[in-house]
């Protein structure tokens, strides 16, 4: 990627400036046709840079053109291609120069002109069409997430522990053993034990007030089948 800034006239200070911005995609390309464009546009300063425009959010030169706009000025290109290759990418960058307080035009396509009330009519019905699809596409998604979890279908990532792994895990742990071991011979970290131990609504955890030791925790079922009068009691680990 190259970037260069060039300045093509001299403004008061004072004044609104007129920013323009040129892109290609391939450093195999130039952008000095775009860049005579924009000077014979009138553009005071011109930021180019030789990057793909796939992605919004890694055109750095870009950036640095929305974070120069003042109130008054303008941002010119010369098509909308130039600055986006998505409706929403330009709605988000449209949306980026409109909170500056500046205006957006693009040469090869008079509509979009923010300078004008029909450019400025044209971008928002553009954008009403783009939040209608956006509505469209949310409604579509939870339809489908709807249809998947009635037909039995789990979403996220696949658990590390198969259902018996996490009964033997439990199992282990009522009876004393540390977490740490159980992970190694599952082959799991010690936090997916410890999560496991946590969730278990039939987990509890007992703490001895007179004796520096605590029990490490006993299932509930573990309890009613155990008689702590008459059978060993289980292994405690320090605190």
């Amino acid at each position: 990627m190259t970037a260069n800034w060039c300045i093509a006239t001299s403004t008061g200070l004072l004044a609104p400036l007129l920013y323009g911005y040129a892109r290609v995609s391939s450093k195999d390309q130039e952008y000095n046709g775009q860049i005579d464009a924009l000077s014979h546009a009138g553009c005071a300063k011109i930021l180019a840079e030789k990057i793909s425009g796939a992605r919004a959010d890694n055109r750095k030169e870009l950036a640095k053109v929305l974070k120069a706009l003042a109130a008054g000025d303008t941002l010119i290109v010369t098509r909308l291609d130039r600055l986006a290759r998505s409706t929403r990418d330009l709605l988000n960058t449209l949306d980026a120069v409109a909170k500056a307080g500046a205006a957006f035009k693009s040469l090869a396509d008079i509509w979009a002109d923010t300078t004008t009330p029909h450019g400025k009519l044209m971008l928002t019905v553009l954008g009403g069409l783009a939040e209608f699809e956006r509505t469209l596409i949310r409604s579509r998604t939870d339809e489908g997430r709807k249809r998947a979890l009635a037909a039995g279908i789990r979403f996220g990532r696949k658990p590390k522990l198969t259902p018996y792994q996490r009964k033997e895990a439990l199992e282990r742990l009522a009876d004393g053993e540390a977490q740490l071991a159980i992970a190694r011979t599952m082959g799991v970290d010690r936090s997916t034990i410890s999560r496991l131990q946590s969730s278990d609504p039939l987990f509890v955890t007992f703490e001895l007030s007179h004796h520096p030791l605590k029990f490490i925790g006993i299932g509930l079922e573990e309890l009613s089948r155990r008689n702590f009068a008459g059978q060993k009691r289980p292994r405690c680990d320090p605190i």
